[in-house]
C-alpha cells in the first residue's frame, strides 16, 4: 500500500499520476468503463460528457482504479477535442503501464445532433513484430 499515492487515502483533487501495481500472473486483458469523463470544446468553452472505454493488455504493470478515476478528472477544466482527449489518454496508459497493446473508445454525448466516436489505439514495438 506505501506504493499507492492515492488509495487508502481522502483525495480532494485532480491528478495525472497513474499508479501502478504488478499484473497478476494470469490477467490478459484489462478493461475499464466511465461515463464521467468530462472536458471542455477549446473553441467554444462548452462542456464535453464523454464515456471513455480504456482496454489494455499489460505486460508486466495494470492501473490502480482510484488513480485512473482522479486521472479522468482533471481533464474536467481542460479545453480539448475529443480526438485529443483518446489520443492524450491512450499515450499516457502506454506510458504508465507499457502494455503489449492499448485502446482507448471515446463516445461523446450527443450535442447538435452530432454523435462523435473516437477510437485511439498504440501497440508495443515487439507485439506489432509479433503479429507481422
Amino acid at each position: 500500500m506505501e506504493n499507492f499515492h492515492y488509495l487508502g487515502k481522502k483525495v480532494n483533487a485532480p491528478s495525472k499520476q497513474l499508479d501502478t501495481f504488478p499484473k497478476p500472473v494470469n490477467v490478459q486483458t484489462v478493461k475499464f468503463e466511465s461515463n464521467e469523463l468530462t472536458s471542455v470544446c477549446p473553441v467554444t468553452h462548452q462542456p464535453d460528457f464523454n464515456t471513455v472505454t480504456i482496454e489494455f493488455a499489460p505486460d508486466k504493470l495494470c492501473i490502480e482504479s482510484k488513480s485512473l478515476k482522479l486521472y479522468l478528472w482533471s481533464f474536467r477544466e481542460e479545453p480539448i477535442f475529443a480526438e485529443g482527449l483518446a489520443n492524450t489518454i491512450s499515450e499516457d496508459i502506454f506510458t504508465a503501464v507499457q502494455p503489449f497493446w492499448c485502446r482507448i473508445t471515446l463516445v461523446q454525448n450527443i450535442r447538435g445532433g452530432m454523435q462523435l466516436s473516437v477510437v485511439a489505439e498504440k501497440k508495443a514495438v515487439a507485439f506489432l513484430r509479433e503479429i507481422d
